[in-house]
């Protein structure tokens, strides 16, 4: 025999499936469901547990039962830092991701804070710097809607940014095309990137952050940013919700026989 709450699953994620609970939605209170009859609170409080860890809906604190953004965004590689997009128009990276998977977006849908830290090891040996030295953090939240997608903070020397608006903590990007933006105008234009990208279990803190179903893992990106002359002058680690992004490279195959030089 079936278990109650399974069937009150399979039936919760029936209607998830065909529409009737639409992505973003908040499912009813457990009281709700337990005085139509659904079962008791503990029969509803298991079903709802099922449905996240099947991935069809996130639960938190303040925030109830909400039915998860199927499709997942294209998180893109190269043409999300196309230098016109931040430095001729005002179309951040995070921004370049929604345009091209047709989603909206809002400016203060990314908030940060800011601060002068020590150097973290990797962040040290990134930019050259001894373990320890003071380097600031610039640790953003983005966000679809209500529902976190992804955090990613930069580190920066503070000769290159002190006084510009990447160390201004209002919410959003620092203003008109973004952090790249304002490295291009202090005269440290970016040239190339190396981005290393690997899945590993999400710690407590980011699954209460990211809002993550139980079990589901999350993708960390460190992002090496230079320019020309091979001055690093970032140094990001991103934390992404493994299942709320499809990440998507195009670029040109190199020829290094022919003396072409590959591309990062």
């Amino acid at each position: 025999m079936t278990p109650k709450w399974r069937e009150l699953a399979d039936k919760l994620a029936e209607q998830i499936r065909s529409g009737e609970y639409a992505p973003g939605q908040q499912l009813p209170q457990i009281r709700e469901l337990v005085a139509e009859g659904e079962g008791s609170k503990s029969t509803v409080h298991a079903a709802y547990k099922a449905l996240e860890a099947e991935g069809l809906v996130t639960s938190s604190r303040g925030h109830g039962t909400v039915v998860r953004q199927q499709v997942p965004l294209k998180r893109l590689g190269i043409a999300r830092y196309d230098k016109a997009k931040w430095r001729d128009g005002d179309e951040v990276a995070f921004i370049a991701d929604r345009v091209a998977s047709g989603r909206s977006y809002r400016r203060n849908e990314q908030t940060q804070t800011v601060s002068l830290v020590e150097a973290p090891p990797a962040v040290a040996a990134a930019h050259g710097l001894p373990e320890g030295a003071p380097v600031y953090a610039r640790a953003r939240l983005v966000k679809e809607g209500d529902q976190p997608t992804h955090t990613l903070t930069s580190y920066y020397r503070p000769e290159h940014v002190e006084g510009t608006r990447i160390v201004d903590p209002t919410p959003g990007p620092a203003g008109r095309g973004g952090g790249f933006r304002v490295l291009y105008d202090a005269g440290y234009e970016i040239d190339h990137m190396k981005e290393a990208i690997f899945a590993r279990a999400a710690t407590p803190d980011e699954t209460k952050l990211l809002q993550l179903p139980a079990g589901e893992p999350v993708v960390e990106l460190h992002r090496t940013t230079y320019t020309a002359s091979g001055t690093v002058v970032e140094f990001a680690i991103g934390v992404h919700a493994a299942s709320r992004f499809a990440w998507e490279y195009d670029f040109k195959v190199p020829d290094s026989a022919k003396g072409e030089k590959g591309q990062q």
